[in-house]
């Protein structure tokens, strides 16, 4: 069908019956044991409760089927209204009303007649005719009684509920071949061809990866310190706070000691305070 009928809210709990009766079929589980990357039965589940109107489109001729007669049963259930009013129902309407009000115009009539002239005849045969009146509309009375409880005890019979059981034995066999056409030609066929298609995995998420320093061509980063000199010793270091290599021309901090001898007996030192090597010479007080 170009157009297939939408799974009704109250046939998909036959599409979920009948898909748990696929899944468990041979066929699917021997192809669900098979070695490789595929869906699961979860996942099959899943996917087709999802879009259960596609899986369900190749069966969509049973279906429609189906839905025609459950919608005809459901709008006329065997019961068809009265094309009119016979002419029994009116007899046994009229006939009381009418024989009855005769009857007590007559009864009265030929009451009045007799008391008039007790002699006439024409007064009892009034009183006659009106108690043969009221007879006659008693016995329509109690036929029209009749009538309605038989009336009613056929409409009883024929209620919505109580529909022709030719009706419920077609829906009943338009439901049985939709069930098995969703399950023979939509269920089984969907789910054989949706085992081979392997699951997506989920896209990781992207991140830097540290730099490999052991790769061939890899080089460090090109950066400097800053132009400062560290604190050092004057001479110790150079213009960029790095020691200096220690060479033959290193000379020692550019400074001298102060000029004066250290305290002693005159003539132990010299003018540095360093002890003399030839000992002590005595010199006159004159002497620098």
């Amino acid at each position: 069908m170009s157009n297939p009928p939408r799974l009704l809210a109250e046939d998909r709990a036959d599409f979920a019956r009948l898909l748990g009766e696929a899944l468990r079929d041979t066929g699917v589980r021997q192809a669900l044991a098979e070695p490789g990357e595929h869906l699961t039965a979860e996942q099959l589940h899943t996917k087709a409760l999802a879009d259960a109107d596609t899986v369900a489109a190749p069966a969509a001729p049973e279906y429609a089927h189906y839905l025609a007669l459950r919608t005809a049963l459901a709008e006329h259930p065997g019961t068809a209204p009265p094309a009119g009013a016979g002419l029994f129902p009116v007899l046994t309407v009229l006939t009381p009303v009418l024989a009855g009000a005769a009857g007590l115009v007559l009864l009265l009539l030929g009451w009045l007649l007799r008391a008039a002239a007790p002699d006439l005849a024409l007064g009892r045969s009034t009183v006659t005719a009106g108690i043969l009146a009221l007879a006659i509309a008693a016995a329509a009375l109690l036929v029209g009684g009749a009538g309605l409880v038989l009336t009613a005890l056929r409409d009883a019979s024929t209620a919505p509920g109580h529909a022709d059981p030719q009706q419920h034995a077609d829906l009943a066999e338009a439901r049985e071949a939709w069930r098995t056409a969703l399950r023979e030609r939509a269920l089984l066929p969907w789910l054989h061809a949706n085992l081979a298609a392997a699951p997506v995995a989920p896209l990781p998420h992207a991140r830097t990866a540290p730099p490999d320093l052991h790769s061939p061509g890899y080089s460090r980063a090109a950066y400097s310190s800053p132009g400062f000199t560290s604190p050092g010793v004057e001479g110790l270091t150079d213009d960029r706070g790095r020691p200096r290599e220690r060479s033959a021309e290193f000379t020692g901090p550019g400074y001298s000691s102060p000029d004066f001898t250290s305290p002693g007996p005159e003539g132990l030192t010299d003018e540095k305070g360093r002890p003399r090597p030839e000992g002590p010479g005595f010199t006159g007080p004159n002497e620098v």
